[in-house]
């Protein structure tokens, strides 16, 4: 029969092995074990902090004092001197001179320039240097200069800022009106459009997140009062569109700059903080209740951080952090002179005569450095480092 069939004869089955409870048990276990730790994970995302690894693997080769703190290097910098973070390094800027350091102190950029009155403005690894009141402009990117700018006479610069694709907004005087901006793409080839106002001034712009929109900070007279507006207008428009997309007022008093994030428009003042959301609507206004702006920061994730006290002179003060809907996170009592505030990321630092001291979001103390080498200036990094500078010195603070 099995010849005809042409099979072969069935082996003998064999039992089905039934798996061991407890390995089932502890399956189950595991596999609870994971999920939660998923939900824990997604739920406390914001509270979990592990940029002590990062730091450990970026700055392991670092020497560095049992406080934290790496070998101080020489600078070219003095009292008048702008410093600021450009990515992962240093960057010096004084009216003749410009120069780039490498967190361990390594001069890898020595740039001459000439500008009466620089200012500096940084969207990650891009930096935008400008003379203000001049008419020359530099970008620099990945360590080199990707772009120079001299505006014609009569086109003197008021203000310009990158946003954080590297696009530029200029702010600049034009013949015939009270401002003009003019907008470039990151390849700096050509300007894409040029918007120009006869009916307010133009105190400062700044290009969207998406590259979709410009914001400019104007003021003028509304009703027969001087009013602070953020003006928005649509990149893909031509130039004979001269009605903005909208116009959100943001009080009487003056404002100091615009900074463009995913939170919205942030636009601190002298008397106030306002947020505006990207479709016009007033989403956060903070009042500082009648004190003096002495201190502010713009860099951290969503958050502003404000130094305010009763008297412009003194000591006495109240660090505050605000979030985007104008509401105050944390406030914490400052009883000693602030020699300088600087927010990234995650992080808030705060420098006094004798110490430095990071905090969280929250304004809980993250980490303490006693003894700073007389430095005059923190600029604090995403990773919860700092650079400290002092005179012609400067060094790097890492967190243990």
């Amino acid at each position: 029969m099995e010849e005809i069939n042409g099979g072969r004869p069935k082996a003998p089955s064999k039992a089905k092995k039934r798996p061991n409870p407890f390995v089932r048990f502890l399956a189950f276990l595991v596999t609870l074990a994971l999920v939660l730790g998923a939900v824990a994970l997604v739920a406390n995302y914001d509270k979990l902090n592990f940029d002590f690894i990062k730091r450990w693997f970026s700055y392991r080769s670092l020497s560095r004092s049992d406080g934290g703190q790496a070998e101080s290097f020489s600078l070219d910098g003095d009292s008048d001197s702008l410093f600021a973070m450009v990515g992962g390094d240093l960057l010096v800027c004084s009216p003749n001179s410009l120069q780039f350091y490498s967190p361990s102190g390594q001069l890898y950029g020595n740039e001459t320039i000439s500008m009466e009155n620089p200012a500096v403005s940084v969207s990650g690894g891009t930096a935008l240097v400008y003379d203000v009141g001049g008419r020359e402009l530099l970008v620099y990117a990945d360590q080199e200069e990707a772009f120079s700018l001299t505006q014609a006479e009569g086109q003197e610069i008021l203000s310009a800022s990158l946003n954080r694709n590297g696009w530029l907004a200029v702010v600049h005087q034009a013949s015939g009106f009270k401002g003009a901006v003019t907008v470039y793409d990151s390849s700096y080839t050509t300007p894409l459009i040029q918007f120009s106002l006869s009916s307010s001034f133009i105190m400062d712009a700044v290009v969207s997140p998406d590259n979709r929109s410009v914001a400019l900070l104007t003021i003028g007279l509304t009703g027969g009062v001087f009013e602070s507006r953020v003006e928005c207008y649509a990149l893909d428009r031509t130039e004979e569109e001269t009605a903005p997309d909208w116009s959100c007022p943001v009080g009487g008093d003056a404002v100091l700059t615009l900074r463009w994030d995913d939170s919205g428009i942030w636009a601190p003042g002298e008397s106030s903080l306002s947020v505006v959301d990207a479709d016009g609507t007033l989403s956060g206004s903070y009042d500082y209740g009648g004190r003096y702006l002495k201190a502010y920061s713009l860099e951290g994730d969503g958050t502003a951080a404000l130094l305010l006290g009763k008297y412009r002179a003194g000591s006495t003060a109240e660090l505050v952090v605000v979030d985007a809907d104008g509401a105050p996170r944390a406030s914490l009592a400052v009883s000693e002179q602030i020699l300088s505030l600087s927010a990234a990321g995650r992080y808030v630092s705060v420098l006094t005569a004798d110490r430095l001291d990071v905090y969280n979001q929250s304004l809980e103390l993250y980490s303490t450095l006693e003894g700073t080498q007389s430095a005059q200036t923190v600029l604090q990094r995403e990773d919860g480092t700092a650079m400290l500078i002092a005179g012609h010195a400067a060094h790097l603070y890492i967190p243990q």
